[in-house]
């Protein structure tokens, strides 16, 4: 990308070539990507709370829009970023005021789960958009023809961002939750409605290369599960075996997970705009989905040492569902497309194999053997269309 310098040392925001040879994240979106670990860490946390004290309801429910908040905000940044990232003082300086917002936002994620209090979460979520609103107002003048779509972007951004802070203004929870989940279908017809003339462009290797490090950083937070049911263990020796046992089945699944979700070669699940959408928004049910497997395995965790309001049956399922979640999600956008008829009849059947486990009395134990049979699967039979980048 050549770069020509204005006299305020910014670079000309014009649109990235969707073919530019080697891009790759940036060492700002890695950075980026750190605040999310933290709001995402806080978000499990809260939804294992609520899980093992058995308010599995308002937990779901509190994880759901507090998570839609971390991913939309995260999402809209990333696919802006393979569009115009300039990577000028300018664009560093408002992506860090946006990198706030995550952390204003990870501030306020526990008083939703515990109070239904979403001030905090309203204010840093609205703090990140404004930033991006800017981003997208500096783009249009120099987007040629894109200009359209990124003032569509940036006005329909900020008309959604009134609305968020109407809810401040709301004292009922249930109308809090009605109107979030309306807001919320807001946010999302924002694109559609942006792209329907002048489409920005994208960066198919880019984007899902961004896709793939935030999965990274979600299995990141399961192997941390792991390593707890370690440390319980060595305090708790009378369950020394079982929490073993599941650290070492956590690996397991988690090495699984990252095997299938790599496997086939994702930038081709991107190559129009409808085909993109659909990439983008069913990853939030399985990073949300990822990020509530870690949450489970503590609840098992706290099962296993009695620490828990839940039977045992309904703490296997805190892992199960959200590991079925997570290989139908990849299932559907990207791996059915580029695999044969074994592979596509042996994956969904692993995942829906993997909520008969916590039926068994052998906690976890088959979820694994599961994963493994559909992993050895992938290795038999490879994509039936390679990554040539």
């Amino acid at each position: 990308m050549t770069t020509t310098l204005t006299r305020s040392r910014l670079v000309p925001m014009r649109p990235r070539d969707p073919q530019e040879p080697g891009r790759t994240a940036s060492s700002l979106e890695l950075f980026f990507d750190l605040v999310f670990v933290v709001a995402v860490s806080v978000a499990a946390a809260q939804l294992h709370h609520a899980l093992s004290e058995n308010h599995i309801v308002d937990g779901l429910m509190s994880y759901g829009m507090v998570f839609f908040a971390v991913w939309w905000a995260w999402m809209n940044f990333t696919w802006f970023a393979t569009s115009f990232a300039t990577d000028d003082w300018l664009y560093r300086v408002l992506t860090i005021v946006q990198m706030g917002g995550v952390l204003v936002l990870a501030a306020g994620i526990e008083p939703v789960f515990t109070e239904r209090d979403f001030t905090v979460v309203v204010i840093g979520y609205v703090v990140m958009r404004v930033a991006m609103i800017a981003q997208w107002l500096r783009a249009s003048r120099s987007a040629g023809d894109c200009r359209p779509a990124t003032l569509r972007y940036a006005g329909g951004i900020a008309i959604v961002q009134v609305l968020w802070l109407t809810t401040l203004l709301i004292s009922d929870s249930a109308l809090v939750v009605v109107a979030w989940c309306l807001f919320a279908l807001a946010e999302l017809a924002v694109p559609i409605v942006a792209e329907q003339r002048g489409q920005t462009p994208w960066h198919p290797h880019h984007i899902t290369e961004r896709y793939g490090l935030f999965t990274l950083i979600l299995l990141g937070e399961s192997l941390l599960a792991s390593a707890n049911a370690i440390f319980e263990a060595l305090q708790e020796h009378e369950n020394l075996g079982e929490l073993i046992a599941l650290s070492v089945l956590t690996l397991v699944v988690t090495a699984a997970l990252w095997w299938i979700y790599f496997w086939p070669p994702h930038h081709l699940a991107i190559t129009s705009f409808w085909r993109s959408i659909r990439y983008g928004y069913v990853h939030y049910f399985m990073f949300a989905a990822a990020g509530a497997f870690s949450a489970g395995i503590e609840v098992e965790i706290d099962s296993i040492t009695h620490h828990t309001e839940l039977s045992d049956v309904a703490a296997s399922y805190t892992v199960t569902i959200p590991i079925a979640i997570f290989v139908l999600g990849i299932w559907w956008i990207a791996l059915r497309d580029n695999a044969d008829r074994v592979v596509n009849t042996v994956v969904p059947l692993g995942a829906a194999l993997v909520l008969l486990d916590p039926l068994i009395p052998i906690p976890f134990a088959l979820t694994a053997l599961f994963m493994a049979l559909v992993v050895v699967t992938l290795i038999l039979r490879p994509p039936t269309t390679t990554d040539s980048h």
